[in-house]
């Protein structure tokens, strides 16, 4: 049983909650969709999708309310959330393309770096993977999971009759695939529940692109919201720049597919839960839901995240994800945390929280800062600024302003985040805005200056070791 956060202040022996202060380490189930916008669940303000469970989550514990990714596609941001690296760092510019995951070119892109699963099992932790990997050598275990399931690749075509990966071998599982994952994710939670562990529970859904966009949703939500009118999706003209995802853009069918895989993660969201509760463990576990990067529904007639946009696009919609922390005991319930926070700061907050900051990885060195105050209640002494990348395009966010910046020539942007936040009337050339974009633009050459690594950093010739997207 976990010892109660206000007997850690009363007798006045730590500054901040570490493993000491638990009977075991505590367990992590970090749960993570793709290509999710936090406005499309219940807690974050979405008035017609169902997420009961994912909001109770939220009401049990912290919810971040500006939580942004680093990047606007799947492999970079899951390489970020791991290692604590932005894409300039690890060089994941982009999605991998599947000769990486499978045959004779696939290779593990973070085989360099120390992430969060080898962190994990050094400390006596076992590591379970069971959902969406797409970082390579997928047929393969890696990075400290001893327990995996996984996709061959990154894209999703549908979410039945697909080929999975199951003990080194692909199959075709009939079932539902996200039911999939939270079945496998229950398994490992109950075969390892005499022990620490970490279960990486990766959902390949809602997804919200591809053509699966225009099929019907099979699962148990597809009749509620057939015929549904959905106020939180704008139809809106669609924008000159968007690139991809013309057929689906304003269609309902579209928007009803988003519900009903939106409110299928929420289902399995429920049976985590309820299995944690059942084994007694909830208490004793650490419970994250998170995104890899934020999507686009019509807002500003846009569809999808960056990489469907040309010139890549970098709206804060296509960055903002939901981050929600939960252990009763411990984290305060039905806190929020309005502090912009990135998923570079995900890796050092993580590890501070479990009492493992010294083992926070040091080179390359992490734009990272630790957040975890805030899941104890306490202030955050935090700058407001976060930095955004994909391969040519890069931005930065303050609680004043968004600048967005394109190798080598542009186009820039910049908007007033108080007067505009919707980003819909860029100042970038207007007059008396010279000197505010210079310094927003020198602040942002200053980070990537800090932290990027030549081999990686595209703005300097830098390569990737995904298939470039921009020139």
């Amino acid at each position: 049983m976990i010892r109660r956060l206000t007997l850690l202040f009363a007798i006045g022996l730590l500054s901040t909650w570490s493993t000491e202060a638990f009977a075991k380490a505590p367990n992590v189930v970090f749960i993570l969709t793709d290509n999710q916008g936090a406005w499309t669940l219940g807690c974050y303000g979405n008035p017609d999708i169902r997420t009961p469970h994912i909001d109770q989550l939220a009401s049990d514990g912290i919810r971040f309310t500006r939580a942004m990714a680093s990047n606007p596609v799947c492999s970079p941001t899951r390489a970020t959330y791991l290692t604590g690296l932005i894409p300039s760092q690890h060089g994941v510019h982009s999605f991998l393309d599947p000769k990486f995951m499978m045959g004779p070119e696939a290779y593990n892109t973070l085989q360099e770096f120390t992430s969060l699963g080898e962190i994990l099992q050094q400390q006596g932790y076992v590591c379970g993977l069971s959902g969406k990997w797409h970082l390579g050598a997928n047929l393969t275990p890696s990075e400290g999971f001893t327990f995996w399931t996984t996709k061959p690749d990154g894209s999703t075509r549908e979410f039945y009759d697909q080929t999975l990966i199951e003990h080194g071998e692909t199959k075709v599982v009939a079932e539902y695939t996200t039911d999939y994952w939270t079945r496998r994710g229950v398994e490992f939670i109950k075969e390892n529940r005499e022990q620490p562990f970490f279960l990486f529970l990766a959902y390949n859904g809602p997804y919200s692109l591809g053509n699966l966009m225009l099929n019907r949703a099979k699962n148990r939500h597809a009749d509620y919201y057939e015929g549904h009118t959905f106020t939180s999706f704008p139809v809106d003209t669609m924008h000159p720049w968007q690139h991809a995802n013309k057929q689906f853009h304003n269609k309902q069918v579209a928007m009803e597919r988003v519900a009903a895989e939106t409110s299928g993660v929420d289902d399995g969201v429920g049976e985590i839960m309820k299995t944690l509760d059942e084994l007694n463990l909830r208490e004793d576990t650490l419970v994250v839901y998170a995104a890899d990067q934020g999507w686009m529904g019509g807002q500003n007639g846009m569809w999808g995240m960056g990489d469907h946009f040309r010139p890549t696009g970098a709206h804060n919609l296509m960055m903002q994800v939901p981050l929600i922390f939960s252990q009763p005991g411990v984290i305060p319930k039905d806190s929020t945390c309005d502090a912009l926070v990135s998923n570079y700061d995900f890796l050092p907050s993580v590890l501070n929280y479990l009492g493992m900051s010294d083992h926070m990885p040091r080179e390359p060195k992490s734009p990272g800062r630790d957040f975890s105050a805030a899941l104890l209640g306490k202030s955050l002494r935090w700058n407001n600024t976060v930095y955004y990348e994909m391969e040519t395009c890069r931005a930065l966010l303050t609680d004043d302003w968004k600048y967005v910046a394109r190798f080598p020539e542009g186009p820039y942007e910049l908007y007033d985040m108080h007067s505009d936040p919707h980003e819909r009337v860029n100042l970038y050339g207007q007059p008396n805005m010279e000197e505010q974009a210079a310094a927003l633009h020198n602040q942002l050459g200053a980070f990537f200056d800090e932290y990027a690594n030549a081999e990686y950093d595209i703005w300097k010739g830098g390569r990737s070791k995904a298939r470039r997207h921009t020139p």
